[in-house]
């Protein structure tokens, strides 16, 4: 596997970080943090469930959405934390998830599927995690089916408040913790053929927010439809969860 290299704003976390973070994490994951955002994956697997065909999970971690996505769908899982993705393959052999069809360990930043593969792409709790969060968003965009959705959950940073005062704080630790604290929803948009269509915040206390977009390959000569989808993208609606 090759590593990416890092992008100017990448707060120096490399892939060795992120492996070495989530070795330690793999073992509690899941009664952990993977319970303290569960509201935030069932309301994003809620979506995906009214949709059809092919599913790519980028960042699967130990599997925790895999047993909640509707059998009519197709799901592949890429995950770059070998730790964390046999916790996930034993959790597809427990529930008998024959709708899961593969399980990979792969960099998000370098997606080893062809051009537009996947009806649908979800990353969840990943962009603050990956080494070049600009070139994973390329990659989400360039396997993502025309007419089809890319779908993020994350935590974007404050500039004001207790809570940009403690980001800010804990910066520096970016490579210890494995993830990027200060991290602006800007980084996730502008890609020229995704149109984001909502955005809404998530349980708990908003700290994760959602983003829908539609990968729409014109959108970049259409000029109207470019100014919409970046319109508004700080006004954050609540989400029912």
């Amino acid at each position: 596997m090759q590593q990416v290299e890092l992008g100017a704003n990448s707060s120096g976390i490399d892939l060795f970080d992120v492996r070495r973070a989530y070795r330690r994490w793999a073992p509690i994951y899941d009664t952990t943090f993977g319970r303290l955002v569960d509201a935030g994956r069932r309301h994003a697997i809620d979506i995906i469930n009214r949709r059809k065909g092919s599913v790519l999970e980028v960042g699967v971690g130990t599997g925790l959405a895999l047993p909640r996505y509707a059998r009519h769908l197709q799901i592949t899982g890429i995950d770059v934390s070998p730790d964390m993705l046999d916790k996930a393959r034993a959790r597809a052999d427990k529930h008998n998830l024959g709708h899961v069809v593969a399980l990979q360990e792969m960099d998000a930043g370098r997606l080893e599927f062809a051009d537009e593969k996947f009806d649908t792409v979800v990353a969840m709790y990943v962009m603050t995690v990956v080494p070049d969060p600009e070139q994973v968003m390329r990659e989400l965009e360039r396997v993502c089916a025309p007419g089809g959705e890319v779908i993020l959950i994350n935590h974007f940073s404050q500039d004001e408040g207790l809570r940009g005062l403690i980001e800010r704080l804990v910066a520096p630790l970016a490579s210890t913790l494995g993830w990027h604290p200060i991290f602006p929803v800007e980084r996730v948009l502008g890609r020229s053929g995704l149109r984001l269509t909502e955005t809404c915040s998530l349980r708990p206390l908003g700290l994760f927010s959602m983003l829908r977009f539609i990968k729409q390959p014109h959108l970049a000569s259409d000029t109207r439809l470019k100014t919409e989808a970046l319109a508004g993208h700080g006004q954050l609606n609540p989400a029912s969860v």
